[in-house]
């Protein structure tokens, strides 16, 4: 394969090597969380700032993490995950935003993925839509051992991933108005916790790369509570996915030590 970087040993989106970045990486989609999160790193250090890439470099236990931006959805996930891998990562958790669909899912909830649909083109391109988009089993459940410990509230379960964010909150004015409303439906009914767009595309690459990939999420709001009248707050703070995220890594470079 050619490689399109100007600097050498450097890949061309996110623009670090081997040697900068961790086996463990935690990715957000917004650059401007990575700053955050390498906070709760010991001895961070901005790696590369490129397009919507932004990585540092620090440690947890004694190991070498990495924090790894990705922007919005499959597309420039699934690069990042690529790339970081050629780099020398092996281990990833996505943080995130993400809309609740279960009735039961509340603002500021926790939401950690067993699986994720397949409503988005990016996986696509990596498998047949029969193959499943899951996480890692190890991985999935570190995140769920600190969601316990820290004491969140949180969800486990499938999510719904798209590409297109205003055909989940617009639909009827969509020209496929009519299947998306209807898919729409048949998540509910099958028991989806939540909605966001980077997990199915994440989860069936790093089933292809043979990488660990798992995933935890701040619930913003509920628009299925909301249509009910129910209590639907907006809250922001992705606090609490860091530190659930933070904690797994931790279980995890404990484990495989």
């Amino acid at each position: 394969m050619i490689n399109y970087s100007e600097k050498e040993g450097k890949q061309y989106h996110i623009q670090v090597g081997k040697g900068d970045v961790g086996r463990y990486v935690i990715m957000p989609g917004d650059p401007k969380r990575c700053a955050a999160i390498a906070k709760y790193l010991d001895h961070p250090v901005l790696m590369a700032d490129s397009r919507e890439y932004i990585t540092y470099t620090g440690s947890l236990e004694g190991k070498k993490v990495s924090v790894t931006s990705t922007g919005i959805g499959g597309p420039s996930a699934s690069i990042a995950m690529e790339e970081l891998v050629m780099s020398g990562a092996d281990t990833f958790i996505r943080i995130g935003t993400s809309g609740g669909m279960d009735i039961n899912v509340k603002s500021g909830d926790l939401v950690i993925a067993n699986g994720a649909v397949r409503m988005e083109g990016t996986s696509k391109e990596y498998a047949p839509i029969e193959f499943p988009a899951v996480p890692d089993f190890d991985v999935t459940n570190a995140l769920v051992k600190a969601a316990r410990n820290l004491e969140k509230p949180f969800h486990v379960g499938v999510v719904h991933c798209k590409d297109a964010f205003y055909g989940q909150h617009s639909p009827e004015i969509k020209p496929v108005g009519y299947e998306l409303m209807n898919k729409w439906d048949a998540w509910l009914k099958l028991g989806c916790k939540a909605s966001e767009m980077e997990s199915a595309a994440l989860f069936i690459t790093a089933s292809y790369l043979k990488v660990r990939m798992g995933s935890v999420f701040l619930v913003l709001a509920n628009q299925e509570r909301e249509r009910q009248g129910l209590a639907n707050p907006i809250v922001h703070d992705t606090g609490a996915a860091i530190c659930v995220a933070v904690e797994a890594i931790k279980e995890l470079i404990k484990q495989d030590n």
